[in-house]
This record gives C-alpha cells, structure tokens and sequence, in this order.
C-alpha cells in the first residue's frame, strides 16, 4: 500500500534508521487502525461474557422459559469475538509482512541493535520522571514494543490456543478444533480444568494491559513530544516541536 501524501510532510534524515522529523509522518496503515479497533471490541466482548460463563450471576433454570437460553447466547457472543480475534491476528501477523516497517513493531522490536537499546533505557528514564524530555518516536518507542510483544501478542496467542482446546472438547473428537488444539493442549496442561485456570488468567493479563496501555496512550498524548490516540484513528502522527 502506498503511503498517503501529506500537504506538509517532510523529513531531515540524519539518520535513515532514526529520521529527524520535522512534519507529519504516516505511520499506521488503514488495516491497522481497522484491526487495532476491532480487536479492542472483541477482548472487551470476550472478557465480558467469560466472565459470566466462569461466574454466572443467576440461576439459570428459573423463570421465563426465553430466560433458559441466555447462558447459549453468551456463549455463541463469546464465540464470535474469538472468531474475529482470531482472524484479526491472522490478518495483523500478514500485515507485518507487506505494510510498512511500523506494522512489523510490535512483532519484531529491533532488540539486537545499540539504538534499540538507548531508546529503551531512555524510555524508562522518561518514565521515571529522570529524564526532562522524552524522545521524538515515531512509531512505538521501545518499551511499548516490548510489552505489544510480551503482553499483547504472547497473551493472544495463549488465549486463542487454550480457548480452541476448550472449544474442542465440546466440538468432540474429529472436529477440526479437537484435532489441531484439544488433542494436544489439554494432555499438555495435564487436565481440562488446568486449561480454563490458566485460560482464565490470562485474560486478567490481557486486562491489565489493556489498563496500562490506555493509560500510557492518554498519558504519551498529554506529556510527550507527539500526538498518539488520534494518530491510531487517522494514521498520522503529528509532532509538538520542531527539534530532532
């Protein structure tokens, strides 16, 4: 996909890897704003309804006869969130390979370079309120990288792994999810109720990065050098200064 033009975009390169901006940069691509909201839509849907199949708050053979379904209908709700979450990581993970080096980030932090290294230590200066400034980014600035990683897309993968194995046992044997996930998960975890426990944690891990990250993206918004929410809705990130 070509990168859109902007009246005022322009950049002094000092450094290819490391650009001197100067103007407006198109970091995130019309997919992965697509996919970024999407994705916050189905973790909030899955976290809901999993937490009512895990702790249903009322009896449910009581009542109105419309009332014995509602348990299904959570469960198909929570269903089809899995489903988009899914395919949404399929479509993201495909991205990373044909969109533009932003979109590879929270894949492939560049952990292996010095420059990685003096953003990230940097970055947590900031942070702790030692450093007075923080550095102009881009894209995701280190830290933020390492947490999409380690947070976002191990804990996604976890859940979608564990929570086809879950899908499976109810599917039964020579479904597809039995065979590619409940055949191997659940003897690897060493029972079914392991599977929910650690399925079930880690939507709390989810959660609480979900916390940190809308906190970091309001707090990045007000005190850093650039802007950072609405450049997730219109793929721009405009910069507060002029200064490398």
């Amino acid at each position: 996909m070509s990168t859109p033009s902007h009246p005022h975009a322009h950049m002094a390169l000092a450094d290819p890897a490391r650009p001197r901006v100067t103007a407006p940069v198109y970091v995130y691509e019309l997919p992965v704003r697509i996919w970024h909201w999407l994705v916050a839509a189905a973790i909030t849907v899955l976290a809901l309804t999993g937490w009512f199949i895990g702790n249903p708050p009322w009896p449910l053979l009581v009542g109105q006869p419309f009332h014995h379904y509602l348990m299904g209908d959570i469960r198909f709700a929570h269903f089809i969130a899995a489903d988009v979450l899914t395919l949404g990581v399929i479509v993201r993970i495909y991205w990373a390979i044909v969109g533009n080096r932003y979109a590879r980030e929270i894949f492939l932090p560049k952990m292996w370079t010095k420059a990685w290294w003096l953003g990230f230590f940097k970055t947590i200066r900031w942070y702790l309120l030692i450093e007075r400034e923080t550095a102009k980014e881009i894209g995701h600035n280190p830290l933020a990288q390492l947490a999409m990683l380690f947070m976002f897309v191990v804990g996604t993968l976890f859940e979608i792994v564990t929570g086809f194995a879950l899908y499976g046992e109810g599917t039964g044997y020579g479904s597809w999810s039995y065979e590619l996930f409940t055949r191997w998960v659940v003897p690897l975890f060493g029972s079914s109720q392991t599977v929910h426990t650690w399925h079930h944690l880690a939507m709390w891990y989810l959660i609480l990065f979900v916390i940190v990250h809308v906190y970091m993206a309001i707090r990045e918004d007000i005190m850093s050098r650039q802007t950072m929410i609405s450049t997730m809705v219109d793929g721009w990130r405009y910069f507060k200064d002029d200064r490398p």
